[in-house]
């Protein structure tokens, strides 16, 4: 049950990192055509998931030290955020958080270096880490993860133009593209509290399934979810026919007519498909994909909950409650209410 001190510390969490993203200077450094458009980024907002996990990690595990991660957390917001730049670029993405993508503000260019000015960035963060002894294992645990991020992208890319992709490969894609990133946030901010390298894998493989829970949930709601609530139209992923886990789910149980139907609505332009909405979800009901995919959602979720309970009682010299926390942030992420 979260506490009123639990989201204390997370709201000073939160301010904390606030505070450390604006203390890099992005907002002055010259020349503005490159820093403005970080600044820029890293001010739209957002949840703040990934260098909140980090702390609040580092905070499960050392309490009155929490802050020494934040450099690190640093380094994964601001990486975040350059990814969020060239994948924006590449997908064409007109707005981000409701404001305007830096491609569309500046120029193609802009996002292409601005982007790799973040990513240099995030390096430079990380080495600011006061933890000298860990920074060799934590730039090898950070630089895996980089790379991993960018198969998952261009596997992506890849998906758009096969007919072939099957479920395995979405979630693998999904696994790299965004879950890894989550994963990390959290075994870095382990480390870095002192944690165990056996305790901060376990919450590295924790992260990952959080965040295969939260990507589905999301392929949900585009299809299920209440337009008022999901910030944007509902029916999307089908109007772009994009390969998610209910569409592909959909094509390997679909035989016959039906899956003949379902083909001849994908190869519809998507301004077709915008009035087709509904009956490409009708065939989605056919063969029960939400109830598999929430079904999915619950699975991983419900592990990833276990997992962190089993190991915040786990170790002897840990305090139970100083994991209160990181569960509030896995209630965000799982969509959980207390």
């Amino acid at each position: 049950m979260a506490t009123a001190q639990d989201k204390k510390i997370l709201q000073e969490l939160q301010a904390a990192v606030r505070t450390s993203l604006k203390a890099r200077g992005f907002a002055e450094r010259q020349p503005q055509g490159l820093f403005a458009p970080i600044e820029y980024t890293l001010q739209l907002g957002g949840k703040r998931i990934r260098p909140m996990l980090c702390l609040a990690a580092a905070y499960a595990f050392a309490p009155e030290r929490w802050h020494e991660a934040l450099p690190a957390a640093a380094a994964l917001e601001i990486f975040h955020n350059f990814t969020l730049l060239h994948d924006d670029l590449m997908d064409r993405s007109p707005l981000r958080r409701g404001q305007e993508t830096v491609y569309r503000k500046w120029d193609d260019n802009t996002a292409i270096l601005s982007g790799d000015a973040m990513c240099i960035e995030a390096y430079a963060a990380l080495g600011e880490l006061e933890a000298k002894a860990l920074q060799p294992e934590l730039f090898g645990l950070f630089s895996r993860m980089a790379l991993e991020v960018c198969v998952g992208q261009q596997l992506d890319m890849d998906f758009e133009h096969r007919s072939d992709v099957t479920v395995a490969e979405y979630l693998e894609m999904i696994r790299l593209k965004t879950s890894v990133l989550l994963g990390a946030s959290l075994q870095i901010g382990a480390l870095l509290g002192g944690a165990s390298t056996e305790a901060a894998e376990r919450l590295y493989r924790i992260g990952v399934e959080l965040g295969l829970a939260f990507q589905i949930q999301d392929d949900l709601l585009d299809v299920y979810g209440d337009e008022a609530t999901f910030g944007k139209p509902i029916g999307g992923d089908i109007v772009n026919a994009k390969k998610t886990l209910l569409l592909l789910y959909t094509q390997e149980q679909l035989q016959g007519a039906q899956r003949e139907e379902l083909q001849r609505l994908l190869d519809l332009s998507p301004e077709e498909r915008k009035g087709r909405i509904a009956e490409v979800r009708a065939l989605y009901d056919a063969v029960g994909v939400r109830a598999y995919a929430e079904g999915e959602v619950a699975r991983l979720s419900q592990s990833a909950y276990s997992e962190l309970e089993a190991l915040s009682t786990s170790v002897p010299t840990l305090e139970a409650e100083h994991f209160g926390p990181l569960r509030l942030l896995f209630d965000s992420l799982s969509g959980r209410t207390h």
